[in-house]
């Protein structure tokens, strides 16, 4: 039998959440077999199995709490209680639970994609600029539901963004995820923060939160334009493999754009995709969200207007660059009749339309050669996508 859910919450208008009994999460995982296993993180292990949920069958991300794991009930019921309570796209869905004796089990819509953490540093995928741009949208939508749509006058802070708590669906649609350290925002208007214990992940953590203890929303603007900096830059927040002036990603970027060394920091996958006036204005709001002090950095609001005018700055870009590669092609098209008509009326024009159709002959080569060498660095780079993606929970 079931133990009792311990919901206390300020969170009003509860959603069903499924409560599976423990033979069917077996069933599911073929008894928490190994070969099932999609990723492990601070809670447990995560598998994907078949779940039947009313007359249908679906495929299931399982998350079992490791006996052994820094986590426990806490984080589960948080969790529990706060994903059964909010719907949203851009947020991962909760469809069950499962508390069995000591066995604490959550039951996730299933991402194939799964993790932007896993696609920037360890499948290495071949991400353009526009999909990176659209999941940081999807992100900062997520969070900003979270912060003021959920009907909660004083808002949901995360507490834990990062990378690897961002998951992808197979559209490449982003959702946030993990909320087992979660908080609901302070009750005792007008105050904005929430005193709390330091929890959350190295690398992300608000500076101000750290050294004061007061959880604020902006804390997880913070850490947003740290993975702003990971999506821009393709290095993890911490990386204690590189040089120690490059371990923290935060750091490494702010010395190198005062040394003016902004083109450096860029993901070379991406770094001719990307138009001036568009890495500006990201940079520029990644900068924001890491300001030292919570009061100047934007909302998520903010963040995702920014963000989405980014994208209209980069749509505008790629356009025109597709519209002067017609207009080389249309010219060269139009000269070629021209000369073959060998009117010796036209001599002069003739020998300017030599001259423009080498140039013209020049523009086009060097156009096709850059996007084949792009085309086989991306067909080197392919990999076989029959893998087991590593859902890092923490």
């Amino acid at each position: 039998m079931a133990k009792s859910e311990p919901f206390a919450s300020s969170v009003q208008s509860a959603q069903p959440c499924h409560h599976f009994e423990f033979p069917e999460i077996l069933l599911a995982t073929e008894n928490f077999a190994e070969s099932l296993v999609i990723g492990s993180g601070g809670f447990g292990n995560v598998y994907k199995g078949n779940l039947i949920y009313g007359s249908s069958l679906f495929v299931a991300a399982i998350k079992r709490l490791d006996s052994m794991s820094n986590q426990g009930a806490a984080e589960f019921w948080a969790e529990v209680e706060m994903l059964s309570r909010l719907r949203h796209c851009n947020l991962v869905s909760l469809i069950g639970y499962c508390n069995y004796e000591k066995e604490m089990i959550l039951v996730y819509e299933y991402m194939h994609n799964g993790t932007l953490d896993d696609h920037l540093h360890k499948l290495r995928t071949p991400l353009s600029w526009l999909q990176r741009l659209n999941i940081c949208i999807g992100a900062s939508r997520g969070l900003h539901y979270l912060h003021t749509g959920t009907g909660i006058t004083s808002g949901i802070i995360h507490r834990d963004v990062k990378s690897s708590n961002i998951l992808l669906h197979e559209s490449w649609a982003a959702k946030i995820s993990d909320f087992g350290l979660s908080k609901i925002g302070p009750t005792n208007q007008p105050s904005t923060y929430v005193n709390t214990l330091i929890k959350g992940t190295f690398g992300y953590l608000d500076p101000n939160y750290f050294t004061t203890g007061k959880l604020t929303r902006k804390s997880d603007v913070y850490a947003f334009g740290v993975v702003l900096l990971e999506v821009l830059c393709r290095k993890r927040a911490v990386d204690r493999s590189l040089d120690e002036e490059e371990w923290g990603l935060v750091t490494w970027v702010q010395d190198s754009i005062k040394d003016g060394n902004l083109k450096r920091i860029i993901d070379s996958d991406v770094r001719d995709e990307i138009s001036p006036k568009c890495l500006k204005e990201f940079v520029s709001i990644a900068e924001r969200c890491l300001h030292n002090s919570p009061r100047q950095r934007p909302t998520m609001a903010e963040v995702l207007v920014g963000l989405e005018s980014v994208l209209v700055l980069q749509e505008k870009f790629n356009k025109s660059l597709q519209a002067t590669s017609r207009t080389i092609l249309s010219r060269m098209v139009n000269v070629l009749p021209f000369i073959s008509k060998g009117e010796n009326s036209g001599i002069f024009l003739l020998l300017l339309n030599c001259v423009d159709i080498f140039f013209i002959f020049l523009c086009t080569t060097l156009f096709i050669s850059i996007k084949t060498y792009i085309y086989h660095i991306m067909r080197r780079k392919q990999k076989i996508i029959d893998v087991h993606f590593s859902w890092v929970i923490e």
